[in-house]
This record gives C-alpha cells, structure tokens and sequence, in this order.
C-alpha cells in the first residue's frame, strides 16, 4: 500500500468492517496531505511516505475504535468556516447550522427598526452557534455562556482566530446575565442545550457517548431539565418583544412549545422540522406575557 488510491481503499474496507462510516478515511487522508478533495482525488496515484502512511493508518485505526474523526483532524466545518474542536465540546451538527439560518431568516423580519440586537447563546460550547451569528449578521451584539470553562478555552480561541466579536462568560445558562442586573436585556435568545433523556444516553453509538462530553448530551430524566430551567429564568431577562430559538431532539417539539407558551400565553411559537423532517427546533415570538 504506497499509492493514494490504495490508502483510500484499504480504510474504506477497514472501517466498514469496523462498523464506521467508510467516508472517514478520505477526510483523515485529506487531512495528513493537507489536500482538499477535488486534490485528493487528481492525485489517485501519489505516492505517499512511510511518515504520512503510518500516521494515516494509526489515525484510520483510532476512529475505528470510536474516536470521532472530527476530534483527530482537530476541527469540524460550519456554516462554511473551520471550528475547532476537541473532547471539551460537541462537535457541532449540521442541522444546529439550521437553527442560525432560522434565527437568521426571522431576525429580519421580526426587528426591522432595532440597529443592534442583543444576542445570547445559552451552552455555547465550540462557540458555533454565537461566533456564526455574530459573523454573520453585523447588528448582533453577542454574548455566549457555558458552565464549562474549558469549553470556553476552545470558543475563545475559535472567535480569536475567526476575528468574531462575542463576549464569553462563565455559568450555569443565565446565571451570569441574572447576577448582573445592569447588563443589557435580551433581544434573542438562542441555545441547544443537553437534550437526551438520560435513560437513551446508553443506546447511542459508542463514538458519541463514549468521546462527546456527556455534560453536553444529558437532558435529564426526559430530556426537558434545560428548557425548563431557560424558560423559568428568561422571563424577566427578555427585552420585549424578544425571540427564542432553541433546539431540541426529536418528538420534543410539542412539549417545548407547550413549556414557552405557559410563562409567555400570548406567545407565537413554531415547531420547525430539520431536512430529514424530523422536528428540531422551536421559535419563539414573545411580544408580551
């Protein structure tokens, strides 16, 4: 085995057998050539040096133990740009990158007179979700809050090399924003909190449950512990008329809404379904209690 094509072919074959996704072994490839596909794959018969074939093969044969191939290449891509990742947080989802769109979409409509918005990204984690935002839409002012601070390390570091203006603070969801009456009040706040009943933490695949921090998946004894908490505390921190977006796990949607619209009743909330029609995340439009 010396050729591109070779190496390709061998982890395929190696992961599948492994019971992983054989996709894998291109993304480690590219990742130790420093290639990106369209490279790759013009270059089918380079050979490669026993350096490079050594450290791909010990790569290809730690993912097929579990380890995902995000945390081995170092970073994830979202929403078009490079975040880096490692076992301090999730590794960010395509379908959390359908939650930003959402909020992005509906921030146009909903605040039309505002210049600047005040935004909070509850359980940051990576930084995703908040680095995005504010990248994205010039007139968010944000903030993001995560009860880890290592977790924090790794967003701060993801802003600082994404030159995204977010300012990170330390606690449990709104506690920081609560403890500190003076700080502004919030025009959007966004969050996809742990979600997974604990008992279902079990049954996941040993790649997510046995690398991903936990802290980051268990919801609870029904998954719902978080939004509860959210609704509770953001009452009296939202800056009327306000958004909330969150994401949720699957067949979570009614309940979640159910849980906004009894400490806000007038509120209009929506159940949005992600590509594969699953539903995935719920928006809020607080105008009043």
């Amino acid at each position: 085995m010396k050729f591109v094509y070779e190496a390709l072919n061998w982890a395929s074959s190696f992961l599948k057998e492994a019971g992983r996704d054989e996709n894998a072994g291109e993304l480690l490839l590219r990742h130790h050539l420093q290639m990106d596909r369209a490279a790759l794959f013009s270059n089918l018969r380079l050979v490669l040096s026993n350096e490079q074939l050594q450290a791909f093969k010990a790569d290809v044969e730690k993912h097929g133990d579990g380890i995902p191939v995000q945390y081995l290449i170092g970073y994830e891509e979202f929403y078009g740009r490079k975040f880096k990742v490692n076992q301090e947080v999730l590794i960010p989802r395509p379908e959390t990158e359908e939650l930003v769109e959402g909020v992005l979409q509906r921030a146009a409509s909903y605040f039309k007179e505002k210049d600047v918005l005040q935004v909070v990204d509850v359980g940051t984690g990576s930084g995703a979700i908040a680095i995005t935002l504010a990248l994205e839409n010039p007139r968010f002012c944000v903030r993001a809050i995560d009860i880890a601070e290592p977790s924090l390390k790794v967003a701060e570091e993801n802003a600082k090399q994404l030159q995204a203006n977010v300012q990170f603070l330390h606690g449990d969801l709104l506690e920081p924003i609560t403890k500190n009456p003076e700080v502004e009040k919030i025009d959007i706040l966004v969050s996809n909190p742990p979600y997974i009943p604990d008992w279902e933490i079990d049954t996941l695949s040993p790649v997510v449950k046995d690398h991903e921090p936990i802290r980051a998946l268990a919801g609870g004894k029904d998954g719902l512990d978080f939004y509860r908490r959210l609704v509770k505390d953001m009452k009296d921190l939202l800056n009327l008329p306000a958004m909330v977006a969150f994401e949720i796990g699957v067949g979570q949607g009614i309940d979640v809404r159910n849980l906004i619209l009894q400490t806000f009743p007038a509120a209009e909330v929506d159940i949005v379904n992600d590509i594969n029609g699953k539903d995935r995340m719920v928006f809020g439009l607080v105008e009043g209690e």
